[in-house]
């Protein structure tokens, strides 16, 4: 049985990173998803605003400063059970710092990738943040 603490949802967000039309992504490492790309993201704190958020986790995991922050969607996810999320996605524009790898434990190198060529296999939060975004879909169940 799992213990108490996963037994309750999560606020999870994934940051889609913006620069001469192309994505910021990383492998994962870790308990779940390792080996897939994901974006720049992690969890909500408590009286944190989404932008916050999104700029904090940016700036923790590759060392970037981002700006026009945007709210893409939210959803639920189960995908990983007991794991129990709600999933905030968000858009931002690259500002300035070169992608650096600040979390060795939890992701690989930060690279740009274009839209039409992104690496497989793609994160699931990551990939549904990806398809809320270019469907223009507010929320999601998955």
């Amino acid at each position: 049985m799992a213990d108490s603490k996963e037994l309750k949802p999560r606020v999870g967000m994934g940051v889609i990173v913006f620069k001469d039309g192309k994505i910021l992504l990383a492998k994962r490492k870790g308990q779940f998803g390792n080996g897939e790309y994901q974006f720049p993201g992690g969890h909500l704190e408590y009286m944190e605003t989404f932008e916050e958020c999104a700029m904090r986790e940016t700036k923790e995991e590759c060392d970037i400063e981002i700006k026009n922050i945007r709210f893409v969607s939210v959803g639920t996810t189960k995908l990983y059970p007991p794991r129990h999320y709600v999933h905030i996605g968000m858009s931002a524009d690259w500002s300035s710092g070169e992608p650096r790898v600040m979390e060795p434990e939890k992701s690989g190198e930060w690279d740009w990738y274009p839209l039409d060529n992104l690496p497989e296999p793609l994160f699931s939060g990551s990939k549904v943040i990806l398809e809320n975004y270019q469907k223009k879909r507010v929320y999601f169940n998955s």
